[in-house]
Order: structure tokens, then C-alpha cells, then sequence
């Protein structure tokens, strides 16, 4: 069991005043890559030790609920990622974790489990996506002994605003921020991230006909604008294909010290996607691993190219806030949504700090699209230690003061089959001077930073069996990833158990049950999983 964590000096501050908040409800901003999840673990670990209840993680993504869960294992808290408000949770689980959709779909059935318990919401700016998942969030968690939100951005309320969370003035306020400027003033948190980007000359047919030909360097209104963008990213033209053979040389330059360094490309959609892996493999003769929405087997390939030495990742929209991969040094911005929260949310897919690693600044190819240089520019600013804030004096980054998506002015669907792309071709890329790229010195870490953890919390109910065990310890893998094993296993020996009797699944899995007193398999403990198969072996023995 572990009985002290390191703690970075933002971990540790963010504990106090989360200690010391009087309030149920404390939101943390920290920069992507900083350790939000460390730092909310520890803050549950404390709350549960002194006062045993249940602890409710809320995430983005379905991804994300194993990792939220492998994280917490190592804490001794065991969640169950794999919760259905149609299963009863197991006496032997802490809580479990679920996602802002599956809240939305059982918020009555969350709140007699959330009752006097710790709530994590992570990345909580989603709660905004959907207006059900907002109110959902109230219904659920209305009665919380506590409620701990994170966020990797600073974020604003549009039409609506995010249940426990203050605003002024229509912009969150947390309770506790830290940023990428700190982060990387502090050295050996964050990577320092740099933003070659390419101009280009575009030409293309819009929906209503008309020919036109820019390059970002020529003012647009925000249709055009968004248009000469998409004409960019098009796997029609070239420059898209030029970006990407740079990137990839900057990839192979990386990989000559760091071998594991990876690339990520985030494509527009899927057909984009899979286009752009198809491109990687004619033109660079390397094969991309691809994470669409529609694939069941996305978080699948996300976790094996986490793992694996494979150079490039090409993502609509799966790599999210959090998403741990921290072998990423190269990206390329190929989507046309151009907000700033996803600009920011692109580049903390990088920032993640490898303390087995030399020097390791980390590139975000992208496209010299006036909104996206504004945004690439405060993040710059902030790298550099500076407290201006830049804008282009001769561009105006949005509309009406608006960051835009850049389809937000597009006709309907069957108007934006006319737009098509005629040529583009890729011009005076601006690349960082690697001279000036000195990496920080090596700091290290301060052992007054250790924290001792209390005793692991008691859980909730009795977690003891009939035979009066107590549940055994996963220490390398989660509970939830043990009782899939044991449920298999269980599994195998009814088969057996049905060929041996001539019994129907049904018959042997019930009298299995009355031999262990289990009510139901999806509800046993590890302890009761185990007594069910000395029992089945017992049995398969004795015919």
C-alpha cells in the first residue's frame, strides 16, 4: 500500500486551500500535463479516510474511465469503471467512474449512490456540451458531501451556465489555477511547445460557385476564411502532404534521441482521417494508427499506440483533455475547428513532461490561419515569461470578438457539397530557431514535497465475504481488471460444469450462486468470485 506520494509545489498548494475551502464546491484549473488527476486522488484519499463514503468520478470519455481507475488502484482506491445503473456496485469498490453521458441517462439512480459522497468532476467544461448533461449533473449530485472540478482551460459560460461552478462576468472562476507559464517556470512539469507554422495559396469553388484564391496572408471574411481553410486541409491539394512530410522530418529528427517519440495528426472527420493515413503511408512509407469516433475499438488502439513505438496517431476528436500519451513531441493541426478551448486542448496532448528524457520541446505544426497564430501566440507568450499579451495589430482573430468554428457559416449539407477544392500548395513555412531552444536545468525534486497518506479509507460497506476473507489486494492491476479474470474463469467452469450435467448456462449458473450465496455474478467481490469457483471445482469434482 502507498504511504506517501510526491508532490509537485502546485499539488500541494491546491490541497491546502482545497482543505481549508468552506464551501461543497472547489474548482482547480491546471495546465494539461501539470497532474490534476494526482492531485484530485489525494484530495479524495483524505476526505475518505476521515469520513468513509462513496467516491464518484465524472470524465469526459469512456477512454478515460480506465485510466481515472488505474490511477485511483494505485492509491488504494478502487472504482469500478464498468458501472450500470442496472447492477448493484460490488461492497468491495470505493465508487466508480462514469462519464457526463451516462450521467445524463441515469441521474436518479447516481444520486441514492452520490448521497454524502466525494464527487470528481474531471474536465468539467463539458457539462456544457448538452443541456440534459448540465441538469442531469444537479439532479445527481445535488447532495454530495463534496464536489471537486477540474479543468485543464480556463473556461466561459455561452447560453448556459455549468452546475457548481462560480462565474463572474460570465467567465468560470476557480478556486485554485495554475498555468503553462508557472508550469514551465517550475521546469520538469511542462514541455515547452513551439508552433511551426505554413502559409500557403489556395484556390478553390465555393457552394455558390465562385472562384477564389488567397493565402492567409490575405483578409478574409469569416465564410472565405473558413473556406480557404478547409481548401488547406483538403487531401486534394498538396499542401497538406508538404506539412506533413515536414513534420515527419522533424519526427525522425526527434526519434534519433528520444526512439519512442510519436506524432499526432487531428483530422476534420473520419473519411479525413483515414485519408490522411492513407497519404502517411504512400508519401512517407510509414504506416499511421487511426482512432475514429465510429471505431469500438478506438480506446483500444489509443492504449496500444500509448504503449508501442509506432511513430504516428491520427484522431478526430479521441485524443481529448487527459488522455494520457506522453511519448507525443509532433502534431499537426489538420481539423477546421479553430476555437481557441480545442487550439488549447490540441497542444496539451504535448505537454506531458517524461523525467526519462533529455531535452524534449515539443512541436504543433499548423496552418497560417490568423486565428490559429493568435491562439499559438498566448500560448508562446506564456512559454516565454512574458505577461503582454499578443495580438496580430493588422488581423482581427474573430468576429464580433467570437472565436468560430470554422464550418459555424457554412450553408446547409447539400450546399457544402459544391464547395471543391482547386489547388493548394504550401509556402514560406516559419519554423522555430532550433538554436534558441535551450532546455532548462535539471532541478531536483524537493523531498519536502512528500506527502504521507493516511491509511487507506475503509470502504463504504463490508467488503468481507460470508467466510468472513477479506477482499485481496490488486497491486499491479486494477479490481475491476482482477474480477474480469475471475469472472471468466467462472465462466469457463460453467461450461464445463453445463457438459459434464447436461444442465441448461441458466441452471448451473444458479445453483453456482446458491453454493457461493451470491445473488449475482456482476455484484460479487473478488473474495465472493473466488469462493464461487472452489465451490464449482468442488462440485465438477464430485460427478
Amino acid at each position: 500500500m502507498p504511504r506517501s506520494i510526491r508532490l509537485r509545489p502546485w499539488q500541494r498548494a491546491a490541497l491546502e486551500r482545497f482543505g481549508e475551502a468552506p464551501g461543497r464546491d472547489f474548482l482547480a484549473v491546471a495546465t494539461p500535463g501539470a497532474g490534476k488527476t494526482t492531485f484530485a486522488l489525494a484530495a479524495a484519499r483524505q476526505l475518505l479516510a476521515a469520513d468513509p463514503s462513496r467516491l464518484v468520478v465524472v470524465v469526459p470519455t469512456a477512454h478515460l474511465k480506465f485510466q481515472w481507475a488505474r490511477a485511483a488502484a494505485a492509491l488504494d482506491l478502487h472504482l469500478d469503471p464498468g458501472w450500470s445503473s442496472r447492477v448493484r456496485l460490488a461492497p468491495d469498490m470505493h465508487g466508480i467512474v462514469t462519464t457526463y453521458q451516462q450521467v445524463a441517462t441515469a441521474p436518479r439512480a447516481l444520486a441514492r449512490l452520490a448521497e454524502n459522497a466525494v464527487v470528481i468532476l474531471d474536465e468539467i467544461h463539458h457539462a456544457g456540451d448538452e443541456r440534459a448533461w448540465g441538469e442531469s449533473l444537479l439532479i445527481a449530485f445535488e447532495h454530495a458531501r463534496r464536489r471537486l472540478a477540474l479543468s485543464g482551460t480556463p473556461f466561459r459560460s455561452d447560453t448556459r451556465s455549468i452546475p457548481f461552478v462560480r462565474y463572474e462576468m460570465d467567465e468560470a472562476r476557480p478556486d485554485f489555477e495554475y498555468g503553462y507559464g508557472p508550469a514551465l517556470a517550475e521546469h520538469r512539469v511542462v514541455r515547452p511547445v513551439y508552433f511551426p507554422r505554413t502559409n500557403g495559396q489556395m484556390e478553390w469553388s465555393a457552394p455558390d460557385g465562385a472562384l477564389h484564391a488567397a493565402s492567409f496572408d490575405d483578409g478574409l471574411d469569416v465564410v472565405r476564411a473558413n473556406q480557404r481553410l478547409r481548401a488547406a486541409l483538403s487531401l486534394e491539394g498538396e499542401w497538406l502532404g508538404e506539412v506533413l512530410s515536414t513534420a515527419h522530418g522533424r519526427l525522425m529528427a526527434i526519434r534519433q534521441t528520444h526512439r519512442e517519440a510519436g506524432g499526432l495528426v487531428i483530422a476534420t472527420d473520419q473519411e479525413h482521417a483515414r485519408g490522411i493515413a492513407a497519404l502517411i503511408t504512400k508519401n512517407l512509407g510509414t504506416q499511421a494508427v487511426v482512432a475514429t469516433s465510429d471505431d469500438p475499438f478506438a480506446s483500444q488502439r489509443i492504449l496500444a499506440y500509448a504503449s508501442s513505438n509506432d511513430p504516428w496517431l491520427v484522431a478526430v476528436r479521441m485524443v481529448s483533455e487527459g488522455v494520457d500519451i506522453p511519448r507525443l513531441r509532433v502534431g499537426v493541426f489538420a481539423t477546421t475547428t479553430t476555437t481557441e478551448l480545442f487550439f488549447r486542448q490540441a497542444v496539451g496532448r504535448l505537454v506531458r513532461w517524461q523525467h526519462d528524457v533529455g531535452r524534449q520541446s515539443a512541436y504543433l505544426f499548423i496552418p497560417d490561419d490568423d486565428r490559429l497564430r493568435n491562439s499559438a501566440t498566448q500560448i508562446a507568450d506564456d512559454r516565454r515569461h512574458s505577461l503582454r499579451r499578443s495580438e496580430s495589430p493588422d488581423r482581427s482573430p474573430a468576429v464580433d470578438g467570437e472565436m468560430r468554428d470554422a464550418t459555424a457559416d457554412e450553408p446547409v449539407a447539400a450546399q457544402l457539397s459544391l464547395f471543391s477544392v482547386i489547388s493548394a500548395v504550401a509556402t514560406d513555412a516559419v519554423l522555430p530557431d532550433d538554436g534558441a531552444l535551450d532546455e532548462p536545468p535539471t532541478f531536483e525534486e524537493d523531498p519536502s514535497l512528500t506527502l504521507e497518506l493516511p491509511p487507506a479509507p475503509p470502504l463504504p460497506t463490508s467488503s468481507r465475504t460470508a467466510s468472513g476473507d477479506p477482499a485481496p489486494e490488486a497491486p499491479s492491476i486494477t479490481r475491476t481488471e482482477v474480477k474480469a479474470q475471475l469472472r471468466l474463469a467462472n465462466a469457463t467452469l460453467a461450461r464445463a460444469l453445463v457438459h459434464q450435467t447436461g444442465w441448461s448456462h441458466a441452471k448451473v449458473n444458479g445453483e453456482l450462486n446458491r453454493l457461493a450465496g451470491l445473488r449475482r455474478v456482476a455484484e460479487a467481490t473478488t473474495s465472493q468470485l473466488e469462493n464461487r469457483i472452489r465451490r464449482g471445482e468442488a462440485w465438477f469434482a464430485s460427478l
